[in-house]
């Protein structure tokens, strides 16, 4: 029995999938388990999404009564459940955010301190992680940014992810938010997978003003969505219901309290057409 120490998304459908095809055969956990010599526990952890041995996987599916023929799709999902994500190669997890993002099919995001990692341009990623309290350099800095540029594939290559922004209007007016970056934040817009809005400081205050949070949501509706809160010394994954729900609530006030997305649009060209225009010496963000 192949047991990580969470199983993630793909897996859990995995063992998702085998419990439907249970229920469908009129089986309980123990009813099914019993021929095949399989205690209600181990049953119970396959379909949490602990991944059994190949042959066991083929004695279930015999068991709910799925002819060998129709066997591909679900050898496929069992291959691809047991494939280790791209971010394995930078000598990340599967416990972290990015293989949950990898998996997911939309991505609401609220910050108050940077540009969201999906739209930051590469000196932004630079210059930010240079200003953490213990900044990265050599290798390290090189994987994070390496990482990072390869989270943003998922913009535009299939499946593309969905992402909705609210970026404080502080957050464009700050170093190192420079030039370059509201320019590839005003093409990055344009995807039809972007909805990006700016809350402006005139609303005043805000529940935004607690903090940087993000919920995600995945393409199979039984996985339910996750909320992240970021802070200064990590991060915080949160999958209670009701903080999930409370989490979209307070998103979709903040999205509301945002400008749109035409007049965020207009409102970042703005800003850039300001820093345009200062004499060169004055151009500290240009």
């Amino acid at each position: 029995m192949d047991r990580p120490a969470k199983p993630n998304y793909r897996r859990r459908q995995l063992g998702r999938t085998l419990r439907k095809l249970r229920e469908a055969a009129g089986f309980s956990q123990e009813d099914a388990g019993r021929p095949l010599r399989f205690s209600t526990s181990k049953m119970s952890r396959i379909e949490q999404g602990y991944i059994p041995g190949y042959n066991d996987f083929l004695a279930l599916l015999d068991r709910y009564g799925i002819i060998a023929a129709d066997y591909d799709q679900y050898v496929r999902m069992f291959d691809y459940a047991k494939e280790k994500g791209w971010w394995h190669v930078f000598g990340l997890s599967d416990r972290g955010f990015v293989s949950v993002e990898a998996e997911a099919s939309r991505i609401r995001n609220y910050q108050l301190g940077f540009i969201p990692g999906l739209l930051q341009t590469e000196p932004y990623m630079r210059a930010t992680f240079a200003g953490t309290r213990d900044p990265f350099d050599g290798r390290k800095l090189e994987i994070e940014v390496q990482v990072r540029l390869r989270r943003q594939r998922r913009l535009v290559e299939p499946p593309e992810l969905e992402l909705h922004a609210v970026i404080d209007e502080s957050v464009i007016r700050r170093a190192p938010c420079d030039a370059a970056q509201l320019r590839h934040l005003l093409e990055a817009g344009q995807l039809p997978n972007v909805h990006l809005q700016v809350l402006p400081q005139a609303v005043g205050s805000h529940d935004g003003l607690y903090g940087n949070f993000l919920i995600a949501s995945f393409p199979d509706p039984s996985e339910p969505d996750l909320a992240y809160v970021s802070y200064g010394f990590g991060a915080l994954q949160v999958e209670k219901d009701a903080e999930v729900r409370a989490a979209g609530l307070m998103f979709d006030n903040l999205a509301r309290l945002a400008l749109d997305q035409a007049d965020s649009r207009t409102f970042i060209a703005k800003i850039l057409a300001e820093r345009q225009d200062r004499p060169r010496g004055d151009r500290a963000l240009a």
